[in-house]
């Protein structure tokens, strides 16, 4: 008998693992993987944002736990999968979230930067998706990976923009998610990206601000940002059996800003 979708949707017993989880968007998707039953950890660089967003799970009836991790760091993206696992036991849904942004002209990028982006945006997440996987997700024959990728990497940058290394970091993720899904399938393992346009989180408010919010809202089809509810379907479509026919997909949520910029 084929399962009613409050069912499909219930993500009670797994756990899930939410890098960049204290704050932002992060949060947003630890949340929604909470509120239907996951308990979750979290894991970011400092200790006291990462202990205000467990309590504030906490506080709204979700299991939840954290680890400070620098995920740009090879050691310490592998001892916070080996950390979880000894904790939770297993890892069900791993949502690869931390990132970083630079601004600069391409012709004056600093190389040093260029590394610190796809350290922790590209080789991060599959250094971490490895040791998940090898950890646990291959020998349990199940497994959601959710990698957060951006509307960035889907198209050139607007006049006055200069973040070349983010850009092309979350052009990577949508790749590595897609060529990772092919790979992995046959392990009962999916993998899915999400590509956000633009939320006023701590990291896109200064360009929010600079480009100005209302000019942004009028470029978009739905002439609005994103919210802090905005990305809590399709992290639990991925993450639970009502998407377990979906693999190597992304999806924007952006308001349609991709739909005017053109993303194929």
């Amino acid at each position: 008998m084929s399962r009613n979708v409050k069912q499909l949707f219930d993500l009670a017993g797994k756990t899930a693992l939410v890098t960049g989880g204290s704050r932002g968007l992060g949060l947003q998707m630890a949340h929604a993987l909470g509120e239907a039953g996951a308990r979750v950890m979290l894991s970011s660089r400092k200790a006291e944002d990462l202990e205000q967003a467990a309590a504030e799970l906490k506080a709204a009836g979700i299991a939840a736990d954290w680890i400070a991790a620098d995920c740009a760091r090879e050691d310490e993206t592998r001892a916070l999968a080996d950390q979880t696992l000894a904790r939770f036991g297993r890892v069900d849904i791993l949502v690869n979230n931390a990132g970083a942004s630079w601004g600069a002209p391409a012709e004056e990028h600093p190389v040093a930067a260029w590394d610190k982006v796809m350290n922790l945006n590209v080789r991060g997440y599959f250094i971490l998706a490895q040791q998940i996987a090898n950890g646990c997700m291959i020998g349990q024959g199940s497994g959601r990976i959710i990698n957060i990728a951006s509307i960035a990497g889907l198209n050139g940058n607007p006049v006055g923009m200069k973040t070349l290394a983010y850009n092309t970091s979350k052009t990577a993720v949508i790749g590595f998610t897609r060529t990772l899904a092919a790979e992995w399938g046959r392990h009962g393992i999916t993998v899915n990206a999400i590509c956000p346009g633009f939320f006023r989180t701590r990291m896109a408010s200064g360009l929010i601000d600079q480009l100005g919010e209302d000019n942004m809202k009028a470029g978009a089809p739905l002439q609005r940002l994103g919210d802090d509810e905005d990305l809590k379907g399709i992290t639990l479509l991925y993450a639970s059996d009502a998407g377990k026919h979906i693999t190597g997909q992304w999806l924007a949520v952006d308001g349609g800003v991709s739909v005017v910029l053109g993303a194929a």
